[in-house]
């Protein structure tokens, strides 16, 4: 039980990072392919606090990872880690408003269906 809460947790501020990323990169807006001012946009969007609270959020899934990986077998947590794909298709769509076609949600209940099967096995 305590893993399958490190595990919650871990994927949690993982999507949660995604989340402010996301956010904060729409507002710094996107950066070009223009070698000169890829430093500039960079500075600007680490700046920016979304991204700061979205790196951070990944810095705390971090430790919690490393917490998880010490009690379960890599085999077990990695697949059941792409539980997040599954958070991130609900968040884009039902938080951000994105479009998400049919066939994503077929993958995502593809994905579903593997960790499934991956935890039980």
């Amino acid at each position: 039980m305590k893993q399958l809460i490190l595990l919650l947790v871990t994927v949690s501020l993982n999507v949660f990072g995604q989340l402010m990323m996301k956010r904060g990169m729409s507002s710094v807006g996107a950066i070009s392919g223009d070698l000169s001012l890829l430093a500039e946009s960079l500075l600007r969007a680490l700046m920016n606090p979304y991204v700061l609270a979205g790196v951070a959020s990944y810095g705390f899934s971090t430790i919690f990872w490393l917490v998880l990986l010490s009690r379960v077998e890599l085999s077990y947590a990695y697949p059941a880690l792409s539980m997040g794909y599954v958070l991130i298709t609900l968040v884009s769509a039902f938080i951000l408003g994105e479009q998400v076609s049919a066939m994503r949600w077929a993958g995502v209940f593809i994905i579903v269906t593997g960790v499934i099967l991956v935890t039980r096995g």
